[in-house]
């Protein structure tokens, strides 16, 4: 919604499931064109089987929107066969994750993602772990971790959840996708060992079974809920968890969630995440998975001055911390690769003016 105030957006997710081609189409925003294709098609994501048949609906939708030259902004190697046959004038990959080290990576990604770098005129990476991964791979790789609308987290309560009201306190709660990075063993030690206190999870689980979640009456699996009503949930929170496991899929992690604990102004308490330790590692509690009951103990029960302090230091990280000012900084790279390959190979010739639109 920030780059569409100044750039036509049609942001493409992934296909869904359905008897024909089409689309679902939504306008959540001036210049923003969420568009989802409908295909026949059992294959999820941008799978090769649905790369011929989502070309030309793509190109149809550009069309229609009167979309010619554009940038293709990729957050997935696995969109660029679909993207490369469109010929987009600049070409971004905002890496975000490693994929290729997440269980049930598509065959195919580690190659994927080399042709895409190779193609790249730009490449963000979610952080500063990813950064170090991806700098060596291209000439222009810039670390533009990711923000948080501050005040969407830090409005309050709007009425207590109904599914969040009758459980008792202690809450200490985590959202955010429920699959392999998630030390299931610690929520279960967790849970076991402090059965007063109670473990609130909200999110979906993905690519794991769910019957692999440990179950005790003091973890509560309480699904996705809509963006808009998390700040309910996080004010009745007494503490927020970052109970990663350290495998392959946390090497490079950067968590966003961090940042919205922060805003909503609750302690935190992480495994070693290296991003997070990096970056809050005098903000947050840090444990290991053997020592994180004592931390949350820590963080429930410590003293005011203790509890200033951090918060102070949160409000410090989050007064530098905006989605304008991310938004802000991705344009300005944006405009300059685009200001280099317009302008020609000689010293002083002025650049054209343009518009474009971001795919």
């Amino acid at each position: 919604s920030r780059l569409a105030r100044r750039r036509l957006v049609v942001f493409l997710e992934e296909p869904v499931r359905g008897e024909r081609d089409g689309w679902e189409l939504a306008r959540p925003a001036r210049n923003l064109l969420v568009a989802r294709p409908i295909t026949p098609i059992d294959a999820p994501g941008f799978d090769a089987e649905q790369i011929p048949r989502l070309r030309p609906m793509l190109r149809r939708l550009l069309a229609w929107r009167g979309i010619g030259p554009h940038t293709a902004w990729l957050y997935t190697p696995m969109a660029w066969p679909l993207a490369k046959r469109l010929e987009p004038d600049t070409v971004i990959y905002d890496c975000m994750d490693e994929l290729s080290s997440f269980a049930g990576a598509p065959e195919g990604l580690r190659e994927l993602e080399r042709e895409l770098l190779a193609a790249a005129d730009l490449v963000f990476t979610g952080g500063p772990s990813l950064y170090r991964a991806k700098r060596a791979l291209h000439e222009r790789v810039r670390c533009v971790p990711s923000s948080v609308d501050a005040a969407h987290f830090r409005s309050g309560a709007r009425g207590t959840p109904v599914d969040q009201a009758a459980i008792a306190r202690p809450r200490l709660g985590y959202c955010g996708v429920l699959d392999e990075r998630l030390d299931r063993d610690l929520l279960a030690a967790l849970a076991a060992a402090r059965p007063d206190w109670q473990i609130v999870l909200i999110g979906p689980v993905a690519k794991i079974d769910e019957r692999s979640l440990p179950r005790h009456p003091n973890l509560h699996y309480l699904g996705e809920r809509r963006y808009d009503d998390l700040p309910s949930y996080l004010e009745g929170w007494d503490a927020c968890l970052l109970p990663f496991a350290l495998n392959d899929a946390t090497r490079f992690i950067s968590p966003t969630k961090t940042l919205e604990y922060m805003a909503a102004e609750k302690p935190i308490i992480s495994t070693p995440i290296r991003d997070v330790v990096e970056a809050y590692g005098d903000i947050i509690y840090v444990a290991s998975a053997e020592e994180f009951v004592a931390a949350c103990e820590r963080a429930l029960h410590a003293p005011a001055d203790e509890r200033v302090l951090r918060l102070a230091r949160m409000r410090g990280v989050l007064a530098s911390r905006s989605w304008d000012a991310t938004a802000d900084t991705m344009l300005r790279e944006l405009e300059f690769v685009e200001r280099a390959k317009r302008v020609p190979l000689r010293v002083g010739a002025p650049a054209a003016a343009s518009e474009r639109a971001a795919t």
